[in-house]
């Protein structure tokens, strides 16, 4: 397990989910973790279990969000070595249904949110030698049914995280992606199909072996946010089950 003491991680969707397993991951790997996400309340709850944490609520869809919860982050600790963009929205709907707003939103959350975040922490975490973990999805690998915006966003996610680490590959700071299949989260477990929707095309996106825990790829991260990782730079991690092997 590497360690992470002496770290500062900036960890987006912490409160919930995956999000939350990486900030109580990274906390008893001895990181100093700064927790972003919409719910206070649930923040709350999660940085009970965050010895030395903080956390600040944001909607991290905006340009102005992003830079603001940076410096914040910067401003309590000092320093920023590390920034994992975990939160995303997925709502599955048929395409021709997608109205202007719905697309917006896709993008906003899950490609526009971890590039305004990405950009805003460069000279922290360039002068850290720090890394950027992208939560991307088996969505960014593959087509998903009723599933435009998201397959969309996350496909651009795995893009921009190739750009930036060829873009930086001279410089001290690793970008790396990880790609997960299915997780018991609230994503998955609260989602609804849309309505008439086939489920077996729904279920084309399911892996045989199940669903991950949370937990599991909070480990997947923190390999790639550590040390042991170090000669890791512009790969795409799939966490999947085996659903994307063959």
């Amino acid at each position: 397990m590497s360690s992470l003491s002496n770290k500062v991680a900036l960890v987006t969707g912490a409160s919930s989910g995956l999000g939350a397993a990486v900030a109580r991951l990274f906390a008893r790997r001895g990181a100093s973790v700064f927790g972003v996400a919409r719910d206070e309340q649930r923040l709350t709850e999660v940085f009970a279990e965050v010895p030395g944490g903080r956390f600040v609520t944001a909607d991290i869809a905006t340009s102005a969000a992003c830079r603001s919860v940076v410096e914040q982050c910067v401003a309590d600790f000092g320093r920023l070595d590390i920034l994992v963009n975990v939160a995303g929205a997925h709502r599955m709907r048929r395409t021709g249904e997608v109205t202007d707003e719905d697309w917006d939103h896709d993008l906003a959350v899950n490609l526009n949110g971890p590039f305004y975040l990405c950009r805003a922490a460069l000279p922290a975490l360039l002068d850290a030698g720090g890394a950027i973990v992208n939560v991307a999805s088996i969505a960014g690998v593959e087509g998903q049914a009723y599933s435009a915006g998201y397959c969309a966003a996350k496909h651009g996610l795995v893009g921009l995280t190739r750009a930036l680490a060829v873009e930086f590959t001279a410089d001290r700071l690793r970008v790396n992606a990880v790609c997960p299949g299915g997780m018991l989260t609230p994503q998955i477990t609260g989602f609804s199909l849309p309505d008439g929707a086939d489920p077996n095309l729904v279920l084309r996106a399911a892996a045989p072996r199940g669903m991950n825990e949370p937990e599991e790829v909070a480990a997947v991260i923190a390999f790639l946010a550590g040390p042991d990782a170090s000669a890791v730079h512009g790969a795409v991690y799939l966490a999947d089950n085996g659903k994307t092997a063959g």
